[in-house]
């Protein structure tokens, strides 16, 4: 029998570390009690520039299963809120949740609307050059989430998945290499889709309409051979 998923921990920034390019908020800690998640994410907690936040990146989720995953490839311990995440779950498969999907927490409805797309800062997390492209690489990135209905959340509450999309495409699909056929599904879903997410998909889609075409150009139609004889040349 599956157990029903549930949250973990809810974690918010604990301060401000040096980051890459500036400071980063990407030291989270659990807290304690009720917390309120509001459009643009978890009441006290901060981000710090323009490429993180907003409403389709409201809320950051991470599995414990994949965090366990990355214990064995590490040789360390991955805390809840280690990556910077917002939400630990356990036996929910964030990873591989499908794009449009809808988790019910608490008093809250988030949907889940891209991957985490991985900057330097979390490599000076870890203190691992370039790891945040090995993290990228293997999928297990975690989803971002939009407040679909804000309210409370804590640590122990139940989720529920109150929708999930038939196109299929997975968020580490779209963090790993999507391909065009997922893609178009994707796009001919339906479904509202985040800006960056849309504009992906048709890239890719674009691509390898373009890629198709250069391996089979259109035949060249025959010439019509004209006679050399001149127009007014008897006989």
């Amino acid at each position: 029998m599956t157990s029903q998923p549930r949250l973990l921990t809810v974690n918010i920034v604990a301060r401000l570390h040096p980051g890459y390019f500036h400071e980063t908020a990407i030291d989270k800690r659990p807290v304690d009690g009720p917390a309120e998640l509001t459009a643009t994410g978890l009441a006290g907690d901060r981000q710090v520039d323009r490429h993180h936040g907003g409403a389709d990146r409201a809320v950051y989720a991470y599995a414990a299963e994949d965090a366990a995953w990355w214990e064995t490839e590490l040789g360390r311990t991955v805390p809840s809120g280690l990556f910077g995440e917002n939400l630990r779950t356990q036996d929910l498969d964030v990873s591989g949740a499908i794009i449009g999907e809808k988790w019910r927490i608490g008093t809250v409805l988030l949907e889940v609307r891209m991957p985490r797309t991985p900057c330097q800062n979390l490599s000076v997390r870890i203190g691992i050059d370039n790891f945040h492209l090995r993290f990228n690489s293997t999928g297990r990135v975690g989803a971002m989430l939009k407040v679909r209905e804000p309210g409370l959340v804590r640590a122990g509450d139940l989720i529920t998945v109150v929708d999930r999309p038939r196109h299929g495409v997975r968020v580490c699909d779209l963090a790993a290499g999507p391909d065009a056929t997922g893609m178009r599904r994707l796009l001919d879903s339906g479904i509202p889709l985040a800006v960056t997410v849309r504009a992906k998909a048709h890239r890719i889609v674009r691509r390898q309409a373009l890629d198709q075409s250069a391996r089979h150009p259109p035949a060249t139609p025959a010439r019509e051979s004209r006679s050399t004889a001149p127009v007014n040349a008897r006989p």
